[in-house]
């Protein structure tokens, strides 16, 4: 008989959902919202003593005199209370936490995770705060190390074919599992590829996240066990929009991973930009419009800059930089075609059981119009032009259900075969 297994302690439990760091990381995060209610609050203040008459700050959304010394006595009181708070905090967990102790994560605690990061990654990351993620290569869980000798180690039987899998906005290599299907770990069975899965801050630029991943799929190339034959990409929703990116920034580096590069697989990737951001941007104008509701249109910013790239589907450091990405609706971007010699494909999908007018341009698959997905546009010189055997369109299908399509999976197959 054999002896039951003994429970886990109770404090290991709950490490794998809330770590001691996460009491600094959340203190940080409430010293800022103390900060942006305060402004928030002063910006209201003073846009009623404009209407009567009442003379401002240094800053338009400061109030002057009395007032004004008021809330900069309010607002350094609460930056120090947060100074305070961080710096012991900083002092006294090292004393009572060691990182090398924790159990693995839990997917609970990985799902909030990169989802706080898709909204708020760029801050995070500004601020030095302790839950912005970084990038990493992952398989089974575990981050794949980009030294020769370990990596070998960790792959059991790397196949010449890499199969990487990019996830989408708030989501995590994890997430690829849904409803007990996986693309990665099905196409891995049929192909024979190995499947490495990248998990990084949905938060940041598209491009920012395309640069990095194309620096890191160098090394892993460089790495790989065996002689690296063939390179696939499937990328999801945003991760179709990294992935091009990091064709882009790796061929103007001369990086030599993208000679291998043989298939671009995009699955509801918003090309063009999804409608959901541009009613959010539509929402900053309208509550900027009005003196009383223009102190509200700093909660909209809050958004980070990853969602903002959404708006038409940014994958160069073009289309975003020299620009205040709140302020103007325009799309900016530099034309950027497919790249030459890589085998596309586009995977769209729409709620409706049929392809229509109305179900192309306003339902798609909930967050991405069936256009956008495959690439078209009015002006000729933004299409991205997919042959018409590598377009594919699953009705009555969400976004999300795209990870967990059956259909879906037996096109990839039939594409990568």
């Amino acid at each position: 008989m054999t002896a039951p297994t003994p429970p886990k302690p109770p404090q290991r439990a709950v490490l794998r959902h809330v770590r001691p760091s996460d009491l600094r990381s959340a203190a940080q995060l409430a010293s800022q919202a103390t900060q942006g209610v305060i402004n928030i609050t002063e910006g209201v203040h003073q846009s009623v003593l404009r209407r009567l008459g009442f003379s401002g700050g240094a800053v338009p959304e400061q109030t002057g005199g009395l007032t004004g010394q008021i809330y900069r006595g309010i607002r350094g009181v609460a930056q120090m209370v947060g100074h305070g708070l961080d710096g012991a905090l900083a002092l006294l967990l090292p004393l009572v936490d060691d990182p090398a102790t924790h159990p693995e994560a839990s997917p609970e605690r990985d799902a909030v995770l990169a989802a706080l990061n898709g909204v708020l990654g760029d801050r995070l990351q500004s601020f030095g705060n302790p839950l912005a993620q970084t990038m990493e290569l992952r398989q089974g869980g575990r981050v794949l190390p980009l030294a020769p000798e370990l990596l070998r180690a960790q792959l059991a039987q790397p196949s010449p074919h890499l199969l990487l899998l990019v996830h989408g906005l708030c989501m995590n290599d994890t997430q690829w599992r849904r409803s007990g299907h996986d693309h990665g770990a099905f196409l891995a069975q049929a192909l024979g590829c190995t499947p490495v899965y990248l998990r990084y801050n949905s938060g940041l630029h598209t491009s920012t996240n395309g640069r990095e991943l194309a620096l890191q799929l160098e090394q892993l190339a460089a790495a790989w066990p065996v002689p690296l034959q063939r390179i696939s990409i499937v990328g999801h929703s945003m991760g179709g929009l990294v992935a091009r990116s990091a064709v882009q920034a790796a061929r103007e580096a001369g990086l030599q991973w993208t000679q291998r590069l043989r298939e671009l697989v995009f699955l509801g990737t918003p090309h063009h930009g999804a409608p959901l951001e541009r009613a959010g941007h539509g929402v900053d104008l309208l509550l900027a419009s009005s003196p009383h509701t223009l102190p509200f249109a700093q909660l909209g910013k809050i958004r980070s800059a990853g969602i903002t790239d959404l708006r038409h589907g940014h994958v160069l450091d073009a289309d975003w930089q020299g620009r205040d990405r709140f302020a103007s609706p325009q799309d900016h971007r530099t034309p950027l075609p497919l790249p030459e010699g890589v085998a596309c494909f586009a995977v769209a999908a729409t709620l409706a059981p049929q392809r229509g007018l109305l179900a192309d341009r306003l339902m798609g698959d909930g967050l991405v119009p069936l256009n956008s997905a495959l690439g078209q546009h009015g002006e000729p010189a933004r299409r991205l032009v997919f042959a018409r055997e590598s377009q594919y369109v699953a009705y009555r299908t969400g976004h999300l259900e795209l990870l967990s399509s059956p259909a879906v999976a037996a096109q990839l197959l039939a594409w990568l075969r």
